[in-house]
């Protein structure tokens, strides 16, 4: 298997770091960033990082996704799952049906 080429590149917080792969998550910033006291914080960074990047920061907003668009998104992999859903689950809500 070939090996990526790393590229330099720049986050908007100015940290510059390489990455030989598609991944969009600063590892400067995602060292910084506080482990936050919901949903988030239960899963592990890569999880909660994806989640991040695309905009999905509440209960509610993670309701809004099928089970199928959660781990098609980079990061995102089937032990989340169990956490999402009992954290569905507790707010009283559910993945989005198919």
């Amino acid at each position: 298997m070939a090996k990526s080429a790393r590229t330099l590149r720049t986050c908007p917080a100015g940290h510059r770091y390489y990455k030989s792969s598609d991944c969009p998550t600063c590892p400067v910033c995602a060292n910084e960033a506080a482990v936050p006291d919901n949903f988030l914080g239960k899963l592990g960074k890569p999880a909660r990082n994806t989640l991040l990047h695309y905009g999905i920061d509440t209960i509610e907003k993670l309701a809004a996704h099928t089970e199928k668009e959660i781990l098609a998104l980079h990061g995102m992999g089937k032990a989340s799952l169990p956490v999402l859903k009992d954290e569905l689950k507790k707010a009283g809500l559910q993945f989005k049906n198919d």
